[in-house]
């Protein structure tokens, strides 16, 4: 079994050392330009064109929880991946459980008002606010797959009222489904803390918009866990500027590194991190990636197959 490999930031060695242990049947080696020998499985992340281009090969792994670059890239260049050629994403390895982090350090920042607090100390006022109600911080989930449903459990023993929307509904405890474009303003409507977790597809970008943020609850929290193509930023800053959105905390933006002249960074209401809300965990992908191999070896039902039509 051969397998090749690329990554443009990761340690490549490493990589390569550590599934060698983990597969040790397979001929394993770090993809460079002019190799066209051949291969089983290809493992990338935004491979040059002529890595995957007419290949014949068992499957082919993105090496993130996301694979819109490689759809992006299909695009344009629709013989760069044969159609019958499967496509997987790394469904969780250990990315749910840093997003629960993220999402619920983050909710309960804004619940226990410690954005108050801290405006109130950069002026040195001593000056105890009234407490919100949990009844009245209602929690919205945009988009309920793995990753989605993680957040939705983690929030869900903080005894929020949470909901989710997605493309088709979902049954997930303690958590109100919402499903289909005809039920977005029904999910929106009393929704104070809106956590989008969606992929990216056509219908999907520029979805949190004027329009959108509009329906939220009045004073109402944004966070934005999954791509800044999902985000209008000029929507948001006039929503944040409006007070119809009280503050916004962003892991992803539409330029990354985000440009040092872009108004995110100047708001006082706009809290950033630099696209580390869930990164990629080494081991666990290893685990993940070795395992279903195996299974697609030995001619099993293996799971994280990217539908290419939905884009997830």
């Amino acid at each position: 079994m051969d397998i090749i490999f690329y990554h443009p930031s990761f340690d490549n060695h490493y990589w390569v050392n550590a599934l060698s242990r983990a597969l040790p049947q397979a001929n394993i080696r770090i993809w460079t330009r002019g190799d066209n020998a051949p291969a089983d499985y290809a493992l990338v992340w935004h491979p040059p064109v002529e890595m995957l281009k007419g290949r014949t090969l068992k499957g082919v792994f993105a090496l993130g929880a996301g694979v819109d670059a490689i759809l992006s890239q299909l695009k344009n260049n629709p013989d760069m991946l044969g159609e019958s050629i499967p496509l997987f994403r790394l469904e969780d390895t250990g990315m749910a459980l840093q997003m629960q982090e993220y999402a619920v350090s983050q909710v309960l920042h804004w619940f226990r008002r410690f954005d108050d607090y801290q405006t109130l100390k950069q002026q040195a006022k001593w000056q105890p606010l009234d407490e919100y109600e949990r009844e009245d911080f209602t929690i919205g989930i945009l988009g309920a797959g793995v990753l989605g449903a993680k957040v939705a459990e983690s929030l869900h023993a903080w005894g929020f009222p949470l909901r989710c929307w997605s493309r088709s509904r979902k049954s997930l405890p303690g958590v109100t489904s919402f499903a289909g474009s005809n039920e977005l303003s029904d999910f929106l409507h009393g929704t104070r803390v809106l956590i989008n977790l969606l992929p990216n597809t056509p219908e999907t970008a520029g979805i949190i918009n004027h329009s959108l943020l509009e329906q939220l609850a009045d004073n109402s929290y944004v966070m934005n866990l999954a791509r800044g193509v999902h985000v209008v930023e000029s929507d948001l800053l006039q929503a944040l500027d409006s007070g119809k959105v009280k503050g916004a905390m962003l892991d992803v933006f539409n330029q990354e590194p985000l440009p040092a002249n872009n108004p995110l960074w100047a708001h006082p209401c706009v809290a950033i991190t630099p696209h580390v809300a869930a990164v990629t965990r080494p081991a666990e992908a290893i685990a993940f990636i070795s395992r279903t191999i195996g299974q697609l070896e030995r001619g099993e039902q293996v799971s994280g197959r990217v539908d290419r039509q939905r884009g997830y």
